[in-house]
């Protein structure tokens, strides 16, 4: 195929043996190796006109085509056509007789050798055409001279040839009909196929033969003979059959669960195809007061009464704190030598991780509260004969309980917040949870007194809001709402002394506000503590004088301040390494302080052997607490009893762990 000169590409020149021209006979000897496919040995064809070699239009001329008489017609086909028969004889094993190699696709060892005849009407447009007056295209898409018809080439052949050679050639000529037009076929189906731009193109034997008739006709001649000769010595084309599929059985091994099948061999239902609607795991409990059922207890109502009598009537007769000395830290560390946990001190209380703890005021029984992240709160009377008689569960919340107190004013009381937006007060003369706040389109974090009779709260959101809060007036809802400096809020603490002042922690801030000057669009902090680097998670005043604050913090260190003057700046007194790393399946730790000791801090430990460890505000570490086989769990929250030496430290699973001497 020869493409136009814009797009030129120079022939490859057809190379012939040193010694051997068109026409003669090969000489003898060893036959050649075998060529690596595909290999393409080129039959000698007539050297195609210097216009199409050029680029340019061939003409063809009616006297050019016209100009040989008959008699040099019959001498030299005759000729030829005799030279031609010996070679191929001779050279059987041509594979392919065209102008340029063609693409062939090799299976194997064997090459595939498509033999395409050539045609001038496969060309582009904008390559050299054949005049319309000489050149007309029938049904077959070829292209026949008007000139020299397809009858009278028939006819000369037969004058020429033998009767045996008539015979070969008519039944030539019909093969060379029948296997251009397949070829052809295959060639344009090939042409769709392939996606590079080369043509594959076809010869048209009459078109050829519009050139010279008499070199034409020996060659179709031929080259249909040798086409026949070289599928008859081709091997059959190797194709990959495609595997037939199972109408019964599955093609490939799949477990019964995925054909949804039985293991006894019962097909199972079909899954539903509408979306099945998932209940809320913690719906929202309906507002105003819940009765104080325990959920742990069907029967004995009477041993329920009887512990909720007794614990109201302690209340009662309970003595308040009275400002005391500090002890000496050599007496304070002799009385923490003889606290010890036993079997009897541990217990599960709770179902899940607890959140927050508290002890009852009461010398002369000891009651500790935990709230748990199910929403529940559990009683755990540790001075009763039986564990088991003395533990009674509630389920004031649907969602974790983050921040539990007994009142102050009246021990009888005991308030607890929780995630879910509510603020309940549990009563033991009544045996009621009776709700204090209520918003359900916010969350709770954390709460505190804000004065000594307990009438007044002060209630931190995790969205950052601060809600002042008065149990005195009729309703659920706050008395006001204001926005602070901080996206977030984790714990609220009021001053022990000067109850006006409180202090936040946020996620890398704590600030300190005065309640006098709260403004409800938003309010900025009297002072800002901004030495922490990662996120805070609690933040305390001193419990008597409120002369110090100690900070928790993700980035492994304990923080204490110097709250004595408030101003706008508060000194940093001590930093404590301390590792504070959790992780997801762990409460964090919250240090807190000692409510009889002012300058020693609780705080649980990831160390091993499991302890409960605590630290005086220089840094020193003043005692730590180990339980041997009844310590084996990390207590994160941990409360000090206010006057005696009582600690109660909760789990991540339920426990408590109390130590007690």
């Amino acid at each position: 195929m020869y493409r136009d000169h814009r797009n030129a590409r120079v022939p490859r020149p057809l190379h012939r043996p040193a010694g051997v021209r068109a026409g003669m006979r090969s000489p003898p000897g060893p036959a050649p190796a075998p060529v690596p496919a595909p290999l393409l040995l080129l039959y000698p064809l007539p050297a195609p006109p210097a216009e199409i070699l050029a680029g340019r239009r061939p003409l063809l001329s009616r006297e050019k085509m016209g100009s040989r008489s008959a008699s040099e017609e019959k001498a030299g086909s005759r000729q030829r056509l005799q030279v031609k028969v010996n070679e191929y004889k001779e050279n059987q094993n041509i594979t392919c007789v065209s102008l340029r190699p063609v693409q062939t696709t090799v299976l194997g060892k064997t090459p595939k050798v498509y033999l395409v005849p050539f045609s001038l009407s496969n060309y582009k447009s904008d390559q050299f055409k054949h005049p319309k007056s000489l050149l007309n295209k029938n049904s077959n898409n070829e292209f026949v001279c008007k000139k020299c018809k397809k009858t009278e080439i028939r006819k000369t052949c037969r004058r020429i040839l033998t009767p045996k050679m008539e015979a070969t050639s008519s039944k030539t000529e019909s093969t060379l009909q029948k296997s251009s037009l397949d070829v052809c076929t295959e060639s344009n189906k090939r042409q769709h196929k392939s996606t590079s731009d080369t043509v594959i193109p076809s010869v048209d034997m009459e078109s050829i033969q519009n050139l010279d008739s008499d070199e034409d006709t020996t060659l179709g001649l031929s080259a249909a003979r040798l086409r026949e000769m070289i599928k008859k010595r081709q091997p059959p084309e190797s194709k990959r059959k495609m595997p037939k599929k199972r109408e019964n059985g599955t093609g490939c091994r799949r477990s019964m669960r995925l054909l949804k099948v039985d293991p006894s061999g019962v097909s199972l239902p079909a899954t539903p195809t509408q979306p099945t609607l998932i209940a809320d795991e913690n719906p929202l409990l309906p507002p105003g007061p819940l009765e104080m059922t325990p959920e742990n207890r069907d029967d004995d109502n009477d041993l329920f009464k009887g512990f909720l009598q007794t614990w109201a009537e302690v209340s009662k007769t309970s003595i308040k704190n009275t400002e005391k000395e500090l002890s000496s830290i050599k007496n304070y560390k002799a009385n923490l030598n003889g606290m010890v946990i036993n079997e009897d001190t541990v217990h599960k209380v709770t179902k899940g991780p607890i959140l927050s703890v508290a002890l009852h005021p009461s010398e002369i029984r000891t009651l500790v509260a935990a709230g748990a992240k199910s929403g529940q709160v559990g009683l755990w009377d540790l001075t009763h004969q039986s564990e088991e008689d003395g533990i009674y569960v509630f389920q004031p919340h649907s969602q974790p309980v983050s921040c539990l107190y007994f009142s102050p004013a009246n021990p009888a009381h005991i308030l607890s917040l929780s995630y879910d937006g509510t603020l309940r007060c549990g009563d033991f003369s009544r045996a009621i949870f009776e709700e204090v706040c209520r918003d359900e389109r916010s969350s709770f974090s954390s709460f505190d007194f804000l004065g000594e009779d307990a009438s007044t709260l002060i209630v931190g959101h995790w969205n950052g809001n601060i809600s002042l809060v008065d149990r005195r007036t009729p309703g659920t809802s706050y008395e006001k709402l204001i926005n602070s400096s901080l996206r977030k809020i984790r714990t609220v603490h009021v001053h022990p002394v000067h109850r006006q002042y409180f202090i936040t922690a946020g996620l890398r801030d704590t600030h300190i506000y005065d309640a006098r000057h709260l403004n409800p669009r938003g309010s900025q902090p009297l002072i800002s503590l901004t030495e922490h680097t990662k996120s805070i998670a609690s933040a305390y005043f001193s419990p008597l004088t409120g002369n110090r604050v100690v900070t928790t913090c993700a980035d492994c260190k304990l923080r204490i301040f110097d709250s004595s003057c408030i101003s706008s700046q508060i000194p940093l007194l001590t930093t404590i390494r301390h590792n504070t790393i959790t992780g997801r399946w762990l409460t964090r730790f919250q240090a807190v302080w000692d409510p009889k000791q002012e300058d020693c801090v609780i705080v649980g430990s990831m160390a091993h052997p499991r302890r409960v460890e605590i630290f005086h505000e220089t840094g020193k570490q003043v005692h730590s607490f180990f339980g041997g086989e009844c310590l084996v769990s990390v207590c994160s929250i941990n409360a000090m009893h206010p006057t005696r030496y009582i600690l109660a430290g909760g789990n991540s699973s339920g426990k408590i762990h109390v130590f007690m001497n």
